[in-house]
């Protein structure tokens, strides 16, 4: 079957189309068809070496979120039959190839259903996002009806979706963006508030949107400063949720707020293989509320093919994208 490898570490030209062997369907899995991905930051930091370590051998294939039709099942799979259309975040990692090609071997406990009233290039730029969302709001913030909550870089991929669950569970959402064009679609997608954050410093909006009292939930999409920023922009006992702690920073505004952090790695359960079961029942409920029209993904306006898979990354690379890019299969 076709399929596009990255042959080494570094630069997109390192992408190649070739020939592998088509998986063979194993107990506990299933094969699809593959017809849509999406390009996730990690996707890139494997690329370019930086994230090597979680990444598959080389050459290997890359990319995790799929949509796709199931071909072939295995022993011990219940709840899928051929022709099921899924989605999920399965592979292009340590041990576990990825989607870039025509059909691809699952662990069926990582996929669900595809929500009926999306596109597969729509789902397949759900389950990392998703899932990450889902982890971040749900499981570890515990997020109520009422609460008063700030998502940074709301027009990006964790991003608008964190701000439409958060929606979706009777919270007021607050999200910052770069620019005009960004802040016009996060507020198209039902954000009480926008923030250009080159326009205000945290406590100015703080106190402009808050009474200075802060905010009950901060999620830090982004890491680095912005996770600084969360510290003072989160109220005293309030939450702080980050997807990108790799950094050295001063907890003192945490002590002295007495603040709960917490920290999501949503590919934990994928390459440990502890607890993916809980990705599936996540989608299942996302893909409830996707078909109750309470969340809709935002994708980038420019669209790839497998084959361009390296202007993808270059696309994301350059800052440009707002929402989710997708690729889709021409095979």
């Amino acid at each position: 079957m076709k399929a596009i490898l990255l042959n080494e570490h570094g630069t997109v030209l390192n992408f190649i189309l070739s020939e592998i062997p088509e998986p063979k369907v194993c107990s506990g899995h299933v094969v699809i068809k593959v017809s849509a991905s999406s390009l996730n930051p990690v996707d890139c930091k494997i690329r370019n070496g930086m994230l090597a370590a979680i990444g598959p051998e080389l050459p290997g294939v890359l990319h995790g979120d799929v949509a796709g039709v199931v071909t072939d099942v295995g022993n011990g799979v219940e709840g899928l039959k051929v022709g099921d259309e899924v989605y999920g975040c399965i592979g292009g990692f340590k041990g576990m190839p990825g989607v870039l090609s025509e059909y691809v071997l699952a662990d069926a406990k990582l996929l669900a259903k595809k929500p009926i009233n999306l596109t597969m290039p729509q789902a397949a730029s759900v389950p990392l996002v998703g899932i990450t969302s889902w982890n971040a709001l749900i499981d570890r913030a515990n997020i109520t009806a009422g609460q008063k909550v700030l998502v940074h870089a709301g027009a990006g991929g964790v991003g608008h979706f964190a701000l439409q669950l958060a929606k979706a569970m009777g919270a007021e959402t607050h999200a910052t963006v770069s620019n005009d064009q960004k802040a016009n679609f996060a507020k198209d997608l039902g954000v009480d508030e926008v923030i250009k954050y080159s326009e205000l410093e945290v406590h100015e909006y703080v106190e402009k949107l808050t009474g200075g009292t802060g905010y009950d939930l901060v999620f830090d999409t982004v890491g680095g400063k912005c996770l600084d920023q969360s510290f003072l922009a989160a109220k005293e006992h309030g939450t702080v949720v980050s997807i990108s702690a790799r950094s050295e920073h001063d907890l003192t505004p945490v002590h002295t707020k007495s603040l709960s952090l917490h920290v999501v790695f949503m590919l934990l359960p994928i390459l440990r293989n502890i607890g993916r079961e809980n990705h599936g029942r996540i989608l299942d409920k996302i893909t409830s509320l996707v078909e109750q029209q309470k969340i809709k993904p935002l994708i980038h306006t420019q669209r790839f093919s497998f084959e361009e898979v390296g202007q993808a990354h270059q696309c994301w690379e350059s800052g440009s994208a707002i929402g989710k890019i997708v690729l889709e299969s021409s095979w």
